[in-house]
Formats: structure tokens, sequence, C-alpha cells
């Protein structure tokens, strides 16, 4: 084995992470949905490598572009907290992907109760799978609790979906095509809360500035878990509000009524072309490693980090989740 390059850490960002266009080139890169076609096996070497480059060595000829294509691989792949690999579907990278499929159709087939039912069902259980990935995996979660956040989002996401689908069938046809959207953005806003209750009710650990651990903040929990669901609204509006209106205006045309059979597959390449760029976009708007000023902390731990540190800690820091 040979020494790590001089001066070389592989954990330090590549880009600012203070500014969003920092975080845009960081979740570019590790949003990648070409990663998802990397083999598992591909993927151990990349995190074996990760993890020698940590301890200052990694095998002879490692060129430095090739360590950071490994930390790209292990970061699209691997929890952050935990070093656990993640299943494939709940990644970010498979976000592209999974999402314009499912987008795609759920934009397709909204007229009809029973399609809107199947697919919403379908989005939700995807979203439940991407949502326990991504929790801040030092708060355990019982399958009791991922079943009770499931049936909830699924339930909220449903009822949306069918009461604003029967009230807008007397609207124009714009607003029945905005109707997915709404029943996604209320099933974030329960889904994400519930998927990750643990963090809500037990808080999440925080950290000062150079990772030393202070103790447990349900206010930071609520903080990092609400950004999260701003992000995934954010990730699913340009395509869920303006391909309908792109739509609207295409099937006007007499070719477009010809070809009606391609209008789902066209949805869902218009939704990859957004995602494409909303998913990193949307992971970008807050910072990865959240801060909270002492001053808003639970007052119990903000007396137990001033009697221990003083003044010396006035923002504590912690991993949002994705």
């Amino acid at each position: 084995m040979a020494a790590v390059p001089l001066g070389f850490n592989i954990d330090a960002p590549r880009w600012d992470q203070s500014t969003f266009v920092g975080r845009l080139k960081h979740f570019l890169n590790i949003t990648d949905p070409r990663t998802v076609l990397v083999p598992e096996e591909e993927l151990d070497r990349a995190k074996a490598l990760v993890e020698g480059c940590r301890s200052g060595l990694v095998p002879p000829g490692s060129s430095q572009e090739q360590l950071l294509y490994a930390k790209k691989l292990y970061d699209s792949a691997f929890h952050p907290d935990s070093g656990e690999k993640m299943n494939l579907i709940g990644r970010m990278s498979f976000q592209v992907p999974g999402g314009m499929a499912l987008t795609g159709c759920m934009l397709q087939f909204y007229r009809t109760v029973p399609a809107v039912v199947f697919w919403q069902w379908v989005n939700q259980s995807f979203n439940a799978i991407v949502n326990y990935t991504n929790r801040n995996a030092a708060s355990p979660i019982s399958l009791r609790q991922i079943g009770v956040a499931y049936v909830t989002a699924t339930g909220t996401a449903l009822a949306t979906a069918v009461g604003l689908n029967l009230y807008t069938k007397r609207a124009p046809p714009l607003l029945a095509r905005w109707v997915p959207f709404a029943a996604v953005a209320a099933a974030n806003c329960v889904n994400i809360p519930m998927m990750r209750q643990q963090e809500i009710i037990n808080g999440v650990m925080v950290t000062d500035g150079d990772n030393n651990e202070l103790g447990y903040s349900r206010r930071a929990a609520a903080k990092g878990i609400a950004q999260v669901v701003v992000s995934r609204i954010t990730m699913a509006a340009p395509g869920m509000i303006i391909l309908p209106i792109i739509m609207e205006r295409l099937e006007r045309f007499p070719f477009m009524q010809r070809i009606r059979v391609l209008h789902g597959p066209l949805q869902v390449l218009l939704c990859g072309g957004f995602l494409l760029f909303m998913v990193p976009a949307a992971c970008a708007l807050f910072p990865q490693r959240c801060s909270l000023a002492l001053a808003d902390l639970e007052l119990e731990l903000h007396d137990s980090i001033v009697a221990k540190h003083g003044d010396k800690v006035p923002y504590v820091y912690f991993n949002k989740g994705l």
C-alpha cells in the first residue's frame, strides 16, 4: 500500500458547501443517474478505497482522479451516517429514472379514479423507500412506525388526489392535470415527518464545529425535516406544474391527436429532463450539514452546552438527511 498524496483529504468537499452553486455541483456529482448502473463489486471496491484513504493508505499508483471517482461512487451508494450500502431504489441517484417513470404516469393517467388510486399508491410506496433510506441513520425506526407512516402518507395522497379529481370534473382541464402535484405535495408533508418520527420524538445528535457530540435536539430534527419537505416538493414542482401546461398546448395539434399512444412515453421523457436538473437543485437548496444557533436549542441542552463549553459553541451542526 502507498501513502495518500500529501495534503489530500478525501472527505473535504470539492466545492464550497456554504453556497448554492457549490452544493449544486456536489449533488450533480453524486446524484448522477449513471451511477445506478455501476456493479455492486465496483461500489464495494470504491468503499474500500475511500476507507483506506481515510486511514492514510491507498493502492500504489492510485491517482487523485481515481480517488475522487471512488468518493463519488461512495457518496452515491452509501449512507453518510452509517456507511451502509443503501438499497438501489432509495438512492438519490435513482430519483431521475424512478421519478420520471412515476411522475410521467401520474400526469398521464389522471382522468379516472382507479388510475389515480393506483399510481398514487405506487408513488407513495416509492417515496416511503426513499424517505426511509435517506433518514438520519442515528435515529432507528421500528417496523410498526414504518407501517403507520406508509399508511398515513398513502391515505393522505389518495384522499387529496381522489377528492380533487372529483372536484375538478367540471373545472378547466388544466386544473385536473395539476391534481397529482397537489397530492404529492400533501403526501410529502405527511410521509417525511412520519417516516422520521423518531428524530422528532428523541431528537438528532448535534455536534460542534469539530464534530464533537453535544447531545440530542428535537428542534434541530424539526428544522432538518422541514427543509427536506421543502426540497422534495421543490424537486417535483417544475415537472408537475409546467409539464401539464406544455401537454395541454401540444395536445391541441392534430399530429399529437394521432399519436395518443405516445403521450405517456413523451411525458416520462420530459419528466426525466426536468428531474435531471431538479434533483440536484432541490437537494442543494439547504446545506447537508445543517446548523442551528445555540440560542434556538431546547433550554436543557442549551444550558448543558454552556456549562461545558461556555460561549465557544455559538452554533451546533447535524445531518439533515435527504
